[in-house]
């Protein structure tokens, strides 16, 4: 049973919702937080039922980035092994969202920044308040902007041109801005953040899950293939989804007018 012990945990109708939980700092990241996300993560991709994941914030940010007392203060202590441990364990959670078969659903709350952004970017839907404005803030602090995989992640996003001037800035894009360049998937209004973000991740959970398990990870691995190496991982892996249960499903439910209950 899963029971993280700093942030939310809640689980129904196939979804999981996590919620981080310091609302008082803007949900900050602490070494505890990043290290508990990449736990629940990884165990989310075998946990039974669970189907789809909801990730949030509380109060009027979805996540502000790093803490500064718990974290960016207690860097400056480290040498270069124990930065480097650091800079591993967050693109560690990175990792494990992007590998998660399960879809992951960001409802972005409010402000999105530094490591927030990046995990936002990570998530395969972003569902925005209109207040939630997003920044890749890293080069503000004299940091590269290249950091936790978010210079392979935006281009792919939103293209090489926009992914540099949100990069080498560090400035606050709009979520009406971020809408418009396919950064977010939908903006609606603040009180209906988690509820439309919950909905989509339900809708989701109700599909068919290998299908969707398979759909993500080609996503990702297909970027580094060319055009006849995607070819052949897609005729391979479609052939094996026609064996899969949800195949004949869907199609015994077309055939009964009803709507396709798949495992």
């Amino acid at each position: 049973m899963i029971a993280p012990q700093h942030f939310l945990y809640q689980f129904e109708d196939g979804v999981a919702t996590l919620t981080l939980n310091r609302p008082d700092r803007l949900n900050a990241l602490t070494f505890d937080v990043y290290r508990e996300l990449k736990e629940v993560f990884l165990a989310l991709d075998t946990e039974p039922g669970v189907r789809a994941i909801v990730l949030t914030g509380a109060g009027r940010a979805f996540c502000s980035g790093g803490d500064v007392e718990d974290i960016i203060g207690a860097l400056f202590a480290r040498d270069f092994q124990g930065l480097l441990d650091f800079t591993r364990a967050t693109g560690d959670l990175i990792l494990a969202m992007i590998e998660c078969r399960r879809p992951i659903v960001g409802a972005l709350n409010g402000t999105v920044a530094g490591a927030g952004a990046v995990m936002a970017t990570a998530c395969d839907f972003r569902v925005a308040s209109e207040t939630a404005k997003i920044a890749f803030l890293f080069t503000k602090v004299g940091l590269s902007g290249a950091d936790m995989g978010a210079t392979w992640l935006l281009p792919r996003l939103v293209g090489l041109g926009r992914a540099n001037a949100m990069l080498m800035t560090g400035d606050f894009t709009s979520a009406q801005e971020a809408l418009a360049m396919g950064l977010y998937h939908q903006v609606v209004k603040p009180e209906e953040t988690l509820a439309a973000a919950t909905a989509l991740a339900r809708k989701l959970a109700a599909g068919p899950a290998f299908g969707l398990e398979i759909t993500k990870k080609l996503l990702y691995r297909e970027a580094h293939m060319d055009l006849r190496s995607a070819m052949a991982a897609e005729t391979e892996i479609q052939a094996a989804c026609m064996l899969h249960p949800d195949f004949r499903e869907a199609y015994e439910a077309f055939n009964s007018k009803r709507s396709p209950a798949f495992r």
